[in-house]
């Protein structure tokens, strides 16, 4: 039965629950069709091993799962989240497409009967890590029980049934729904865990560890070497003092190769954005609006909320007391200063980019939460219900039990809590309310009130008063400190103009720096959905993989909230597979400096077999300790990580110097190891070190496959066409 304890709370648990099976789900089976319907090439999404991906399939996919979060109350996702939530589903699809395809090729699978037994069995350790699944595991039995899966169903039918109002049985028959939609999905989850469980018992099935790499694996890790260190660093060097061929470039190319291989198209592209903001113009007019506010606020014939009204204040005015929480920091912090009455001069807030005049009507000490109980009489004849109120607030007076009054009328009079909380988020209150909440927050422990009210009266007892605060009857006007057309049009035809005598790519640079712009670089996929985070950029995507060729600049385009202005120009696209050596050059160059001036530096370490030799020689000197084998050496006087030095040091015996030059990123090194001690407080258990680095092994080795398997399936996207 703690099923059922469970369901009656699904309201926020349910949705994260949802959130992961449906996931699963989609990057599981979702895309079982897709494919083998003859499509149009302007539909497609993309195509992953051969097989056509559908953008009609793939949005409904993706509206199905924005439905579910709005069936519990979720609301539409903003563009932000919807993206994310798209490329979840896309990738997952891409894993799960290459996991697919190995384990086919190694004869694993999950057969339906299994999956069967899995669940009646209840034991495997991956039904705890599936949704929904892993709710109706018992926690005491750790078991999965399939008899509280039925039991919550019948629970939610049960009350839908027997719900007292529409809105509760409509909210059991939509959990009811939700619960019958996912379990589908759950167990197509968990078959998906299972084969790649499988999977990954293969792989670290021929994973082992034994003693003596355990040993080398503490020793490295443990033993700690000091050292006088010697150093040549590059720097010394003038790059121009170096010469470096093609042949050198070419060299330096094929033995970086590998390092250079891509498994995707890109597209480097320059840009520039332009933020058009208020000229002085726009925010003088604001402030002359903000000057009427203020002096409107010093005006006794006008009320607070017609000053805000009328100043088109973004915050409106509640007309009630309200806490430091319910104002932003701004506001806050200025009405600690000010004394009841007060008006504050206009003042700009550079946090969120507004003009603000403040009137603080009142200060008051008050509850932040209360207590009440209430008999409602509404929608009778106005004077029975006055009447009808009166003789109840008497009768209350006199002694009578509350309760007994309201069941008399129908009504249960249960105490209930409200918080300052209640109304401060509200945009606006009606009179009514205004009136209730007042009364609450001012009334006095016990105190009964008499409330007439439009739809009828109502008798409030307010019975307990909690966590008193000061709260601040507080009138603002804040107004964003806009653009107006005006300066637009002439930001625009300026940006316009700069764009029309740019002409190409590459005359974005001069004519920036004329204009006053900044031009910038980004490298695209297809799975970008903007430029560097730029609001409702998504057409500039868009034209540099489907319009563009090199050396094209794109029309103006306005993003951001409209307030930005965006050119964009393709420079380079670069194929999948490896990198050209050309776009590679100036990387390479500085490979082939620094290994020239290794040689270099390394010649002046001729014959060097001492500290002191290696001082004659020019090098700097320097203490060096706690070098390790597991994790690159520390050289403090040229600040900067030194991994080759970690296996050289460790590599050479106490008191001994080293043989050789040791070349490094920032200099070429010799030493002599001083001094060689295991780390204090710690020893060495062969069994306990064999599993750690048994379990090192498989997060590497599982780490690896994966990247690998994703690079067995040929992908084409073209999702940049859609969103």
């Amino acid at each position: 039965m703690a099923a059922i304890g469970k369901i009656r709370s699904w309201g926020p648990v349910l949705i994260t629950i949802l959130a992961i099976a449906l996931l699963g789900f989609i990057a599981e089976t979702a895309f079982e069709t897709l494919g083998k319907k003859k499509m149009m090439d302007s539909r497609t999404a993309g195509i992953v091993d051969g097989e056509k991906v559908d953008i009609n399939d793939f949005t409904q996919l993706v509206e199905e799962y924005q439905q579910l979060l709005k069936l519990q109350g979720q609301g539409d996702l903003k563009e932000d989240a919807l993206n994310n939530l798209r490329d979840y589903i896309w990738n997952n699809y891409l894993r799960n497409k290459a996991i697919e395809k190995e384990a086919a090729e190694l004869g694993l699978m999950v057969t339906d009967e299994e999956l069967k037994n899995v669940l009646a069995e209840g034991t495997h350790p991956s039904l705890r890590q599936v949704p929904l699944i892993g709710e109706f595991v018992n926690q005491q039995t750790g078991r999965f029980d399939y008899t509280q899966v039925n039991t919550a169903r019948e629970y939610l039918k049960q009350a839908a049934q027997q719900a007292n109002t529409m809105e509760e049985r409509q909210q059991a028959l939509e959990q009811s729904e939700l619960l019958e939609r996912c379990w589908p999905l759950a167990e197509k989850l968990l078959r998906q865990q299972l084969l790649l469980d499988k999977y990954q018992a293969l792989l670290t099935g021929c994973i082992a560890s034994n003693p003596v790499s355990a040993k080398a694996a503490f020793d490295g890790a443990n033993v700690e070497s000091k050292v006088l260190l010697a150093s040549l660093p590059y720097a010394s060097v003038n790059d121009n003092d170096i010469e470096v061929s093609d042949a050198d470039l070419k060299d330096k190319y094929n033995e970086m190769k590998p390092a250079f291989k891509t498994y995707e198209e890109t597209r480097d592209v320059k840009y520039v954005a332009y933020q058009v903001l208020p000229s002085q113009q726009d925010r003088d007019k604001l402030m002359e609006i903000m000057g009427e506010a203020y002096a409107s606020f010093n005006k006794d014939s006008l009320t607070a909320a017609e000053v805000v009204r009328a100043s088109q204040s973004q915050v409106p005015y509640v007309g009630l007391p309200v806490t430091r929480s319910a104002m932003s920091y701004d506001i806050a912090a200025r009405v600690d200063s000010m004394s009841v009455g007060q008006v504050s001069e206009p003042f700009e807030t550079a946090g969120d980019n507004t003009f603000n005049v403040v009137k603080l009507l009142n200060k008051v000490q008050a509850p932040d939460s209360v207590e009440f109980r209430a008999i409602a009489l509404m929608g009778l004849d106005p004077t029975a219900s006055e009447k009808m109120a009166d003789s109840i607030y008497q009768a209350i007076k006199a002694g009578a039990v509350f309760d007994s009054i309201a069941k008399k009328y129908g009504q249960t009079g249960a105490k209930n809590w409200i918080t300052s909380a209640n109304y401060q988020s509200m945009q606006s209150i009606d009179m009514d309310n205004r009136q209730l909440f007042s009364t609450l927050f001012s009334a006095a422990t016990g105190e009964l009130k008499n409330l007439k009210l439009s739809q009828g009266n109502m008798v409030v007892q307010v019975t307990d008063r909690r966590a008193m605060v000061t709260k601040y009857d507080v009138a603002v006007v804040k107004r964003t400190i806009n653009y107006s057309t005006d300066t637009h049009t002439q930001a625009y035809n300026q940006f316009s103009q700069f764009v029309s005598e740019s002409q190409n790519v590459d005359g974005l640079a001069a004519k920036a720096a004329e204009y006053g712009y900044t031009v910038l670089d980004r490298q695209l996929t297809a799975g970008n959905h903007n430029i560097a985070n730029l609001q409702g950029s998504h057409d500039a995507v868009k034209w540099a993989f489907g319009q563009a060729d090199e050396g094209d600049l794109s029309e103006v385009m306005r993003c951001g909230n409209g307030d930005y202005l965006l050119v964009v120009g393709l420079q380079k696209v670069t194929p999948e597979g490896y990198a050209d050596i050309n776009s590679k050059r100036e990387e390479l160059k500085q490979m082939v400096i620094r290994d020239k001036k290794f040689t270099k530096l390394a010649e002046k370490f001729n014959g060097v077999n001492s500290i002191d030799a290696a001082k004659n020689a020019g090098a700097q000197v320097d203490t060096v300790d706690l070098i390790t084998f597991a994790a690159p050496a520390s050289i403090r006087s040229l600040g900067t990580m030194e991994p080759a030095l970690s296996g050289a040091v460790s590599a050479t015996e106490k008191g001994q110097f080293s043989k050789a030059p040791v070349k490094g990123l920032q200099a070429a090194y010799m030493f002599q190891v001083l001094d060689r001690q295991t780390r204090q407080g710690v020893q060495f258990d062969a069994k306990n070190q064999e599993e750690m680095l048994r379990q090192q092994a498989v997060r590497q080795v599982m780490s690896i496959a994966n990247q690998d398997l994703m690079h067995t399936i040929k992908v084409q996207d073209f999702r940049y066409n859609f969103f």
